[in-house]
């Protein structure tokens, strides 16, 4: 598991493609000495397993599910990304639980300025998982942890605050680029105890359905 809250802006120094899967590799400033073979992290959202240690840089090996769902499969050499390490059971939950799975792809279509924070209009790729964003909930972008501003179809803005724009990869998005999304997973748990669905089902949980069990 995770926050959503970036430890750090890695920069990528390859990724080998091997079949339908792949190996990626990223220079870091985090404690290397603190991170082991093993060890969960969070690029840019997809929890992925350090499988290298060297110096400067860890390497890890991507699934074809990762590479297929996610934006990962089109970094190259010199790309920024962002990296968080597996939440301790001591942390403080700053941003929300996030568990580097992610749902699906959104593009930029929106950039504006608004008194020094940047506000985003992204549209989700997959238009059924818009009914896991809730005005006011949580969303995870590229592994960073905001706030929903509001959502319309398979839009939904957030705004970014000059230090979480200064501290990730967010400050250089543009419109017409991809980014990883993760919904908030309290919706996904809500859906399936309702329904006893797990599936994409754009039909979701209904107003009567969540009236009759008492959540409205």
């Amino acid at each position: 598991m995770f926050t959503g809250l970036v430890e750090d802006v890695g920069k990528v120094t390859g990724l080998i493609r091997s079949g339908e899967a792949g190996r990626l590799t990223v220079t870091t400033a985090l404690p290397l000495a603190e991170i082991r073979l093993g060890d969960s992290v969070a690029v840019n959202g997809v929890c992925l397993t350090v499988t290298r240690q060297e110096s400067g840089g860890v390497t890890f090996d991507v699934s074809p599910e990762s590479l297929e769902r996610s934006t990962l499969g089109a970094l190259k050499s010199g790309d920024l990304v962002n990296l968080e390490r597996a939440l301790r059971l001591s942390d403080r939950l700053g941003g929300h639980l996030v568990t580097g799975h992610v749902d699906c792809i959104a593009r930029v279509e929106e950039r504006r300025e608004l008194s020094g924070s940047i506000v985003f209009t992204f549209r989700l790729l997959e238009p059924a998982m818009a009914r896991y964003l809730v005005t006011k909930g949580s969303v995870t972008i590229d592994g960073v942890s905001l706030t929903v501003n509001s959502v319309s179809g398979p839009d939904f803005s957030v705004t970014i605050i000059p230090h979480t724009a200064t501290m990730t990869t967010l400050l250089k998005r543009k419109p017409g680029e991809r980014v990883n999304i993760e919904c908030d997973i309290i919706g996904k748990y809500v859906e399936r105890l309702l329904t006893g669905r797990g599936d994409a089902d754009p039909g979701g949980v209904t107003l009567d359905l969540l009236a009759r069990n008492g959540f409205v």
